[in-house]
């Protein structure tokens, strides 16, 4: 009898395993993430999916057939995760196109490439199914920047002074990067330093890497002004939410906030007369690969890199700010090197594309940085941790060093502050603070500021 039921026991285990091998993949979430360089939809599920797609570009729209599956309430969340604001994406269809096949239809904006990857389970997320839809009219972040300068004299001129009338006929339209179009087209090439070389960036982009020189468009009264560029870098972002304070404070969110603040005064900034803006590499909650930091900072022609941080440790204990630059030769520390080793993960967390064709391009830069860079970005350094010190505590008092990633630009100083530990509940709270973020702020604009006046900005200019 025994024997009997051991073996019905067994039989019942091998018709279960068929019909779990017979059965698709689960879905088991979706998300939605909507940001101005390209728009991410990922579908999570608990095991792989095979699936085929189709790209029309009249009127633009994507359709993914998942192969394998039922529609489920799941899936059907898409639809309503689609916001109005969301630059490419105008609205998602679902439904079951054939028996074990589901078709999703993306309808967008503006003409898309489609980048359809899987990954694997990793962190807190099991399979995930990842298309990315990458605008294919690139927006030109340098050019934005000069022209929301543009903007800023135009509105100040109109503020203080009244302007005359004018007859109907000749009243236009004003289109400030029409405008920068038309200066960078009169401006004769000027020779660029040993260090120079061209970046890719989008058409219209002025190539010239920090060292290089351009003409400047003189403001009228027999001065130039020379933009001064700092690229923040929240980190994080997206599918990666960081670290996760004991309070469910995720890191992603407190370092966006921050970035936000030091822009408002980055921007509010001048330097011996010349103005300052501030480059977001995200300013939403979006994901950003390591290298496209790098290269998005490098498009712009940052003098400055700042990636925003939020320290995490295995207990609660840690306290205090850290300030880590780049290493050629090894980590100054051993958490130093472990602190390099977990934020260089960030692209596994967030969802690399590996199959990507510039990928590989990209991360050559990460071979190329050089002694100057790191020995001004520890100068910021250290002018961070004193300014820093008035605020808060401070984790070290030195500036540590790994082999960061996202350090990695090859000509530009580039620090990673580690603002606090959110895993410790005190500096959790503190980090949702908008007292303390305020202070926090104004000590990083402080060192900014600090910093330049030790250390001018290169002899390079941009038309403003």
């Amino acid at each position: 009898m025994k024997r009997r039921e051991l073996l019905q026991s067994g039989t019942l285990v091998l018709l279960l395993g068929t019909a779990q091998i017979a059965r698709g993949a689960t879905i088991l979430a979706v998300r939605v993430w909507p940001a101005p360089d390209y728009s991410r939809v990922t579908i999570e599920s608990d095991g792989h999916l095979a699936t085929k797609q189709l790209f029309v570009p009249s009127p633009p729209r994507l359709a993914v057939d998942i192969e394998g599956i039922e529609l489920n309430p799941a899936l059907r969340e898409l639809v309503a995760k689609v916001k109005s604001d969301d630059p490419n994406i105008a609205g998602i269809r679902v439904g079951q196109f054939a028996p074990n096949v589901v078709r999703l239809v993306i309808d967008l904006k503006q003409p898309i490439t489609p980048q359809v990857f899987a990954l694997e389970p990793v962190a807190a997320y099991q399979h995930r199914l990842v298309l990315d839809l990458y605008p294919t009219q690139a927006a030109d972040p340098l050019a934005a920047l000069i022209a929301e300068r543009l903007k800023d004299k135009e509105d100040k001129a109109a503020a203080t002074t009244p302007a005359p009338a004018a007859p109907a006929s000749a009243v236009r339209s004003h289109d400030p990067l029409g405008d920068l179009i038309a200066q960078q087209t009169r401006k004769s090439a000027a020779p660029a330093s040993p260090a120079s070389a061209p970046v890719s960036g989008a058409p219209g982009t002025t190539n010239t890497r920090p060292g290089g020189q351009n003409q400047a468009q003189s403001t009228g009264n027999g001065k130039t002004e020379r933009l001064i560029i700092v690229a923040l870098d929240a980190g994080h972002g997206g599918e990666d939410p960081g670290a996760i304070g004991p309070g469910g404070t995720r890191e992603k969110d407190v370092v966006l906030r921050l970035a936000h603040r030091l822009r408002e005064r980055i921007n509010a900034t001048t330097i011996n007369g010349n103005p300052m803006r501030a480059y977001l590499t995200r300013d939403a909650d979006f994901f950003v690969p390591l290298h496209v930091r790098v290269n998005k900072a490098r498009q712009v022609q940052a003098d400055l890199f700042i990636s925003i941080h939020a320290d995490a440790f295995y207990t609660p204990r840690p306290q205090g700010a850290s300030v880590f630059a780049l290493s050629q030769s090894g980590a100054s520390s051993s958490a130093a090197r472990w602190m390099a080793a977990k934020e260089n993960k960030a692209d596994l967390i967030g969802g690399l594309n590996v199959k990507a064709k510039d990928a590989h391009v990209q991360r050559m830069l990460f071979d190329m940085s050089t002694t100057a860079q790191i020995n001004d970005s520890l100068k910021l350094g250290n002018t961070m941790l004193k300014e820093i010190g008035r605020v808060g505590k401070l984790h070290k008092a030195q500036v540590e060093q790994a082999g960061f990633a996202v350090l990695k630009a090859p000509d530009i100083p580039s620090v990673l502050v580690e603002a606090a530990f959110i895993s410790n509940p005190e500096e959790e709270t503190k980090l949702n603070s908008d007292a303390y973020q305020e202070q926090l702020a104004d000590a990083l604009m402080r060192s900014i500021e600090g910093y330049f006046a030790r250390n001018p900005p290169l002899a390079r200019s941009r038309s403003v």
